[in-house]
């Protein structure tokens, strides 16, 4: 079966294209957009037993931290071409633990708002979310 070259023709043009549209006209889809997410500690007294959080994607490990009433723990992170950007943050106070989604394209690309900022504090009664660590919106408890 033979392909006629003036089929094939508009085809390394149709890529050209789209490879110029994704360096001018949207550069940030192909190296990634930037989001900051901070975990804050809402606890209104946990003095002798401190939050511990421990965060971590796929490709990055962020450790673990012991966060006292107000501390935060924060990262910067940039997503990938695909689309799977995914951070995943184990929490533990007392005898309570509660893994949750902090970070996930599909979910926080839009939500985060224009700034990129996706925030969480996490306190008695559950684990809250904002974009702008003014209105928090409670996205669920620890059970």
């Amino acid at each position: 079966m033979k392909i006629s070259i003036r089929l094939m023709l508009p085809f390394p043009f149709a890529i050209a294209l789209l490879v110029v549209y994704m360096l001018i006209l949207q550069p940030d889809q192909l190296h990634g957009r930037e989001y900051d997410v901070r975990v804050v500690n809402g606890f209104t007294n946990n003095d002798s037993l401190p939050l511990v959080i421990w965060c971590a994607s796929k490709d990055s490990d962020l450790g673990g931290r012991a966060l006292q009433e107000h501390d935060d723990f924060s990262w910067r992170l940039r997503t990938n071409l695909w689309g799977t950007t995914h951070f995943l943050c184990t929490m533990k106070w007392d005898q309570k633990r509660k893994s949750f989604d902090a970070f996930k394209v599909p979910r926080d690309i839009y939500r985060c708002g224009p700034l990129r900022k996706c925030s969480w504090l996490v306190r008695e009664d559950g684990f809250y979310f904002s974009n702008d660590e003014v209105n928090w919106k409670r996205e669920f408890s620890w059970y």
